[in-house]
């Protein structure tokens, strides 16, 4: 795992020192054990890196004779098998990510499909002055770009490009804050700031002279899938499916771990970990929450978490979050998340992996396994036809249908989710479409963004098995029926536990993973809506009375999600618009 960076150059136009060594320290925490550069007249690649695969040996840039060079970011789980396809070639590196520069010479664009991975690519072709990058299907690894009077400009995190002054003005697309409010990501391929954008999930730029001159995409469903409607054969293939896809996500030169809730996807993790003889070793964390609410301290599903790790015999670690470190630490988490995210899972997350990283340099975790498997309820809701209550998904926003606002946030995502829904496949089942349009934008623009940054600033790399293409290919060869049965979704994943590892209780009720913040926000608010009205950026949109009402009442459950988002905003706008230093708690960074 790694940060990249770099410049396709117009005729006569260059880059300075400044700008490269301050792309070389915006991604300082992606890559701490080293960097990396290669320029000619036309291009320029930078590289930090964190290393994990051929730990002393694997420096990048990589190069060949034939006149590519490279770096990436993320890895290439199939690299064994890729090396043996390419015996003859003349590898310098034991490095994971090598055999793209000889698949590149034999495929060209098309040299995406070979690989099963996660990663940004950029790859030079210096004889015909060209500039590819990639991204993986699923988007798991992020890659960003702008194109500017030098050429076009492309980095790892969009903070980066902003920082080595490609981009003069931080200035934020309303619409997109918009969307961000009611949908708490954003997305498509436009970011929050002007001109910064996207490469999307599966997309290859080509450039040369400093243009896009053409773009490719693939999907993560690159093979037609056999419809599975038995339930046992569903069941073997599963097991195969997930042994295959855990086993190469375990490819590494230093020590992993696992994110472990009490949920249906790290339980299977877990059990296919210990299958795998890996656990001799093995570090789990799991976060929990402590709660004031007059009533003495409520605890969340640590206990069964805790009942797991100790039937399968490994080392686990209880990581207690409580109001007053979210409170302090929280202008430090949301200064991660340069691509803004208002998901309050961010907050166990970074927590998560601030305790994690004196042990390990990987970490899995599970996420996708809802999105694929339909583990959501809104999967069960969009299942249905509209005249038996059924809906699409992001036909309305969290702010809907509420008073808060003095004009409406109402937006252009609202169109451009109708827009995707019509680019569908109709034969698709509504389930099946409602679960693309996740993939498509939830997943790469809200649960990897979340992930990536948080573990990344505390140099770890995350590993997500279910987000695999052979994955992918199983899971979308599924009837429905072995997905949501009896009101329950992810059916033939709690089948698989039930069958592997009955410990795991995959059919009992579960409480859920729910971060209290409503909580902490309603017990603060007066305080909180004094500094979140003073706000620029707030106080064109609401009024101070109306935060402070609804902040009072943040417990309730979509009060607690209109609360957050805001507080999230005001925050994110003051950090990385207004440049607040976020060493402070909340209410220094948000005090004028």
């Amino acid at each position: 795992m790694c940060g990249i960076a770099g410049i396709a150059l117009k005729e006569g136009h260059s880059i300075s020192e400044y700008q490269k060594q301050t792309l070389l320290q915006a991604l300082r925490h992606r890559g701490p054990d080293g960097d990396g550069a290669w320029e000619n007249r036309y291009m320029v690649l930078l590289h930090t890196r964190l290393s994990i695969i051929d730990v002393e040996g694997g420096m990048q840039p990589l190069s060949n004779e034939s006149y590519q060079v490279l770096v990436a970011n993320g890895e290439i789980y199939n690299s064994p098998e890729l090396r043996a396809f390419f015996k003859n070639y003349d590898f310098k590196t034991g490095s994971d990510c090598e055999v793209i520069l000889p698949l590149w010479q034999k495929f060209h664009a098309d040299y995406i499909n070979s690989l099963r991975g996660m990663y940004g690519i950029a790859l030079v072709n210096i004889d015909e002055k060209t500039l590819i990058l990639t991204r993986d299907p699923f988007g798991i690894k992020p890659l960003y770009y702008t194109c500017v009077d030098q050429g076009v400009v492309f980095a790892s995190e969009a903070q980066a490009i902003i920082k080595a002054g490609f981009v003069k003005q931080k200035v934020v697309n309303q619409s997109v804050v918009d969307a961000l409010l009611q949908l708490q990501f954003t997305p498509g391929h436009e970011t929050i700031y002007k001109n910064i954008y996207r490469i999307l999930p599966g997309e290859t730029l080509i450039i040369q002279n400093g243009e896009i001159i053409q773009r490719h995409s693939i999907s993560y469903l690159q093979n037609k899938q056999v419809r599975i409607v038995d339930e046992k054969t569903a069941l073997h293939q599963l097991d195969q499916v997930l042994e295959n896809s855990i086993r190469i996500h375990e490819r590494s030169d230093v020590p992993f771990g696992l994110f472990l809730s009490s949920g249906i996807d790290s339980s299977i993790l877990l059990k296919m970990m210990q299958r795998l003889g890996r656990i001799e070793r093995l570090h789990a964390w799991t976060a929990h929450f402590e709660i004031n609410n007059n009533t003495g301290y409520v605890k969340d599903e640590i206990k069964q978490a805790a009942l797991m790790a100790k039937e399968i015999g490994i080392t686990h670690h209880c990581v207690t979050i409580k109001q007053q470190e979210v409170f302090e630490y929280l202008p430090q988490i949301i200064a991660c998340i340069d691509d803004p995210v208002a998901d309050y899972a961010i907050i166990p997350t970074w927590f998560l992996a601030k305790e994690a990283r004196s042990t390990v340099k990987v970490i899995l975790s599970g996420e996708g396994g809802d999105e694929l498997f339909a583990g959501y309820g809104r999967y069960r809701k969009a299942a249905r036809s509209s005249w038996l209550g059924g809906k699409k998904l992001y036909c309305k926003g969290i702010f809907d249908k509420e008073k808060i606002f003095p004009h409406s946030i109402l937006s252009e995502w609202e169109n451009y989710f109708k827009s995707q829904y019509r680019l569908l496949d109709k034969k698709n089942s509504r389930l099946e479409n409602a679960q693309k349009i996740d993939l498509q934008d939830w997943v790469p623009n809200d649960l990897l963004i979340k992930l990536d940054r948080c573990l990344m600033a505390h140099s770890i790399e995350g590993r997500v098995p279910f987000l695999d293409k052979k994955v992918a290919e199983f899971a979308f060869s599924l009837d429905d029926h072995l997905k949501i049965r009896n009101g329950q979704g992810k059916w033939i994943l709690r089948k698989w536990l039930e069958w592997q590892f009955p410990h795991a209780q995959p059919f009992a009720k579960k409480t859920g993973f729910n971060v209290p913040i409503g909580l902490w926000i309603e017990q603060k608010a007066h305080e909180l809506a004094k500094v979140v009205a003073c706000q620029s950026d707030i106080r064109k949109k609401i009024s101070q009375s109306n935060i402070v009402s609804l902040f009072e009442k943040a417990s309730g459950r979509k009060e607690k999600f209109m609360a957050w988002n805001i507080l999230f905003y005001s925050l994110w706008h003051q950090v990385h618009i207004v440049g607040k230093n976020p060493r402070g708690n909340v209410f220094e960074v948000l005090m004028d």
